[in-house]
């Protein structure tokens, strides 16, 4: 008997007609996760009909023949809830992404249900470590950076999360900002199993260049209470570019110099603020511009005397640490510069503090 692998999932639609849409759930798409070469996987989508009279599905058309449905054949009343299965049948390795549409009478377009995973032939767990907790989601990590990202770039953070409670989650990433997506796979995990989140940022929807920060939050369910223990920062950095520059503008260009990358500021022992200073010089031919100077994280002070550099000329970059609020930084310290030096377009500079 073969073995059956089920996740399920509440499906929301959205009208595609002109009159109300007659049907109604929660999830557009069901992510199977890993599923074993030649054991079917189903999910399930939870439907209800939120029309003042009954309907009937009147037709499902899938997109391969390699997939099955399951739906009420008779009249769904009023305000009732029904289920729809979709069975794949997991006979090819590798990702799979299908669509059903399933046809209700007196409505002219179909509702499109999408159920997705991956077939494999074993299924292989995380073997890293778990070191944060989102209340009962662990993760392998509580930031994500999208570093030196160019405009029009899509780069994908992934986190792997395991289920430390006694019940299914469906974990949903909360306040995410028009720039980013993300997927969990599969889309309910049980207790002691794991998944994977994957964060997408779309670079053209960022505003402005250099460091671009958020928070988002990791709920066990949809519409989960948002709370600071469940808060994921999130970083980007945009850079300039130069790749229209002509050999001349770039032997011409402007030209970096930094005393350190990495401030040693020492120890605070008893003291509540810590003082360095870097030397900023432009070593180029034309003027040095300082387009963005941004921090990390708090508890970090930084003050420059000047933004443009003429050719030789130089300035002085000043950094304080708050011993108060450094501690409760969740990352790093850094200082973020970006510059019109095509060849150093964005300087990060390490804060270390003891």
């Amino acid at each position: 008997m073969k073995k059956f692998f089920i996740c399920a999932s509440l499906f929301a639609f959205v009208s595609l007609g002109v009159s109300a849409q007659k049907i109604e759930a929660i999830n557009k798409i069901v992510d199977c996760g890993q599923t074993t070469y030649q054991s079917p996987a189903t999910a399930e989508f939870e439907v209800k009909n939120k029309s003042n009279r009954a309907v009937r599905i009147v037709d499902v058309r899938t997109s391969c023949g390699c997939t099955d449905v399951d739906y009420p054949k008779g009249e769904i009343a009023p305000d009732a809830k029904f289920m729809v299965r979709v069975t794949y049948d997991a006979q090819t390795m590798g990702r799979y992404d299908k669509f059903v549409d399933v046809y209700v009478s007196d409505q002219q377009r179909p509702v499109m249900l999408r159920m997705r995973g991956n077939v494999v032939r074993e299924i292989v767990d995380f073997a890293g470590k778990y070191d944060y907790d989102f209340a009962g989601i662990r993760t392998d990590c509580d930031d994500i950076e999208f570093d030196d990202v160019n405009r029009g770039e899509r780069p994908q953070k992934k986190i792997h999360l395991l289920n430390t409670t006694s019940s299914t989650v469906e974990p949903v990433v909360m306040h995410l900002p028009d720039y980013l997506t993300a997927e969990v796979s599969p889309s309910k995990i049980l207790p002691g199993h794991s998944g994977v989140l994957t964060v997408t940022l779309n670079s053209k929807r960022l505003k402005d260049m250099g460091l671009t920060q958020t928070s988002v939050y990791l709920g066990a369910f949809p519409g989960d209470r948002v709370s600071r223990e469940k808060e994921l920062g999130v970083s980007a950095v945009l850079l300039p570019k130069f790749d229209n520059l002509t050999a001349s503008q770039l032997a011409n260009a402007p030209r970096l110099y930094l005393s350190t990358s990495e401030l040693n500021l020492g120890a605070f022992n008893d003291k509540k603020k810590l003082k360095g200073e870097i030397i900023i010089r432009n070593d180029g031919k034309t003027v040095l511009n300082i387009k963005n100077l941004q921090m990390f994280t708090v508890g970090l002070q930084v003050s420059l005397n000047k933004q443009k550099l003429q050719p030789g000329e130089s300035a002085k970059m000043k950094i304080t640490a708050e011993q108060r609020l450094i501690k409760s930084a969740r990352s790093q310290p850094r200082v973020l510069m970006i510059t019109n030096d095509p060849g150093r377009p964005k300087v990060t500079i390490k804060v270390i503090t003891k």
